[in-house]
């Protein structure tokens, strides 16, 4: 299953709503849903729509996936105004939930960039049984780490005084050495997307996030992609992020530009691609004729989750299972982990009875 060429994949905008106010979304794609929660305030659904390398980014990630973006509330199509603004890892986090919601996804991958890594942090470790996988890209667990208080200051003072200075002073830290238009572009998009008291609330919120608690209580396998000069988040910050999440991968890349989407896209893509093929793949693989749950009976698993249970009830070890189905033993904790989950049941051995009712084995 394949999609357009980016010139021609085309972006579905719908909304869902939060707290009264209206979230706009967009899907592009076919297949397993891949979510990008909302980075920092550049987001535009139909301004950065019409960006080239931001088209080609999405379309090459869509080819088998369905990839879910969204404006948060107080920027781009989403509603503004009074009481419409999401500020803090909380309301960031409610946003993200109403948006999965809305697409009806029971399982899911998520593409967290920047801020939106903070975000994707949160969901994971929030429910466990419903992420098959975590990248994380150029992306933070404390938001204090990001750059020292007198600059943090100072950026928010500018953009909140001079939003057109700002904007041109964040397109510097984001996308160093860019031409002309490039620059334009950028700057264009930020100012596109929220207006300057709401785009330094949104900096202040980024600084005062931190996800130091809930980083260890991520289980889905994760991948922390991060360029080593970039100059908008630190290569520390992304190295302390894989150190919190337990078995995270960590990949330096080169470059010093913040965006994903430019620089060496292809280089993101790849690693992006092979990890996700490998952790969630676009067909998972069928379940044998003995995996089947009893006619008519409710089974909440996925076909790759019942032939874990099913490998499970034989007795295997998780680092056993791995080398059967060809994945990491992480891969294989994660989906015992989630089985339980769904199942609701305190043990291994809970699971291989549960397995021998159901006559998996």
């Amino acid at each position: 299953m394949g999609v357009p060429p980016a010139a021609e994949l085309e972006q579905q905008i719908r909304f869902c709503t939060v707290g009264g106010h209206r979230v706009a979304y967009a899907c592009a794609g076919s297949g397993p849903p891949l979510v990008l929660p909302a980075a920092l305030g550049a987001s535009h659904l139909e301004v950065e729509w019409d960006f080239p390398d931001f088209r080609a980014f999405v379309a090459a990630l869509a080819r088998h996936r369905t990839v879910v973006r969204y404006d948060r509330l107080g920027c781009g199509l989403s509603d503004r105004g009074p009481g419409a603004t999401e500020l803090g890892l909380a309301a960031s986090l409610r946003t993200l939930e109403a948006v999965v919601e809305a697409t009806g996804a029971a399982e899911l991958s998520l593409l967290g960039f920047s801020a939106g890594g903070a975000t994707a942090v949160a969901y994971a470790a929030a429910h466990p049984g419903h992420v098959r996988a975590l990248v994380l890209v150029g992306a933070f667990a404390h938001g204090a780490d990001v750059a020292p208080a007198p600059l943090r200051e100072a950026l928010v003072a500018t953009v909140r005084a001079h939003w057109g200075a700002g904007s041109r002073l964040l397109t510097d830290v984001w996308i160093p050495g860019a031409d002309g238009p490039a620059r334009d572009r950028f700057a264009r998009l930020q100012r596109a997307s929220a207006d300057p008291e709401m785009a330094a609330a949104l900096l202040e919120a980024v600084y005062a996030t931190d996800v130091r608690a809930q980083a260890p209580r991520v289980r889905a396998p994760a991948l922390v992609l991060h360029r080593r000069a970039d100059r908008a988040i630190p290569f520390a910050a992304g190295r302390e992020l894989a150190g919190l999440v337990p078995g995270a991968r960590l990949t330096g890349l080169d470059g010093d530009v913040h965006p994903p989407w430019l620089g060496d896209r292809a280089a993101v893509v790849s690693a992006v691609t092979a990890f996700l093929d490998a952790e969630h793949p676009v067909a998972a693989t069928a379940a044998p004729a003995a995996a089947a749950p009893d006619a008519g009976d409710a089974f909440p698993l996925s076909a790759r989750e019942a032939e874990v249970l099913r490998l499970v009830a034989e007795g295997l070890s998780d680092r056993e299972i791995a080398e059967r189905l060809v994945v990491s033993p992480h891969t294989v904790h994660r989906h015992v982990a989630n089985i339980r989950t769904k199942l609701d049941l305190p043990s291994r051995a809970a699971a291989a009875a549960y397995a021998a009712r159901k006559g998996l084995i």
